[in-house]
């Protein structure tokens, strides 16, 4: 069994997540990782989409995650992305999700905060 990784990296989107009302209001950057984990046998093999991850759909899973929803924490945003991979990519055996949030309000100059999830099938 050769186990592999599929990667988006830096996937970039508009959204309205945070603890500040302000930030519901106005809005910001946040950027997305995934990785995921899976066997690449069958689709190595035979050149077939099918036996593997398509990370095209993966994107409008997380972009819909991420722009359709507010919540107050970028944790619970990296958990919903992962989770939601993971019941839907049946061939993923290991997922992670990190979340960043651009410019954080943490009072001083700071590029971002982020939110690392990691979940594995028969978790969550």
């Amino acid at each position: 069994m050769s186990i592999g990784t599929v990667r988006l990296r830096n996937a970039v989107f508009y959204a309205h997540h945070g603890v500040m009302q302000e930030e519901h209001r106005l809005g910001g950057r946040f950027e997305v990782d995934v990785e995921m984990e899976l066997n690449f046998d069958k689709a190595a093999k035979n050149d077939d989409l099918s036996k593997t991850v398509d990370y095209e759909r993966v994107y409008r899973e997380v972009k819909e995650i991420v722009t359709e929803n507010k919540f107050y924490l970028i944790e619970r945003l990296s958990y919903l992305i992962a989770q939601r991979i993971l019941d839907n990519e049946d061939v993923v055996l290991k997922i992670e999700v990190t979340v960043r949030k651009a410019n954080p309000p943490v009072g001083g100059p700071c590029d971002s905060a982020e939110a690392h999830c990691k979940l594995s099938r028969g978790e969550g």
